[in-house]
């Protein structure tokens, strides 16, 4: 995927780590406990790759889908480890899987909840921004991880992502900012033909 261009948010107020706890197993916490714990883990991991990249993050696997592939599977060893049993992903095909690319994590693993600005409030940690931008090799799609702090008043909602080139760093910045600052086409506003919309994984529907 190519660079984004987005200046604004490169430099955008640092991030907030998330308070760490100790995490019960998941066998002794109520489902949406272990949900809260789940997107508290998933905010932790996407915002330590921001610092410095894991080195379980292999090289290969870094662009806006391996992010999101790699802190939820990270969050899930440390929640709910069982859930690892079988494959997090579904494939093109809708068989289970291990990998997904930007289109099939769409298409097949998470919902589309919208693309107005209410939809843009109400979104959680977890959720994620789409965008298809066209080339002339084709479409290529782009994904940008939410995180947003249960207590609102603490700190604004923000976008965690690779852009996609090897060897870039994971960047992130305020969502709201790129809905009103960022060039037209990576604005997350209906009137951006490029905004896919606002998507949730299908498995933290209920």
């Amino acid at each position: 995927m190519r660079v984004l261009m987005l200046s604004l948010l490169l430099h955008a107020a640092p991030a907030t780590p998330v308070a760490a706890a100790s995490l019960p197993t998941s066998e002794s916490v109520a489902p949406e406990t272990r949900a809260r714990l789940l997107r508290r883990e998933v905010a932790q991991v996407a915002l330590a790759q921001v610092r410095a990249p894991d080195a379980a993050w292999q090289p290969a696997q870094r662009d806006c889908a391996g992010l999101i592939r790699y802190a939820y599977r990270t969050a899930y060893r440390r929640v709910a480890s069982e859930r690892l049993a079988s494959p997090l992903w579904k494939d093109t095909r809708g068989e289970p899987s291990d990998f997904a690319d930007a289109e099939t994590l769409l298409v097949r693993n998470f919902t589309a909840l919208g693309r107005d600005a209410a939809t843009r409030e109400a979104l959680r940690t977890g959720d994620v921004v789409a965008f298809r931008q066209e080339h002339d090799a084709g479409p290529v799609f782009h994904l940008m991880l939410v995180v947003r702090p249960e207590d609102r008043a603490h700190a604004p909602a923000r976008v965690v992502y690779h852009p996609g080139e090897a060897g870039a760093s994971v960047r992130t910045g305020v969502l709201e900012s790129l809905a009103t600052e960022a060039p037209l086409e990576w604005r997350p506003v209906p009137a951006n033909a490029a905004f896919l919309g606002f998507f949730r994984f299908k498995e933290w529907m209920s």
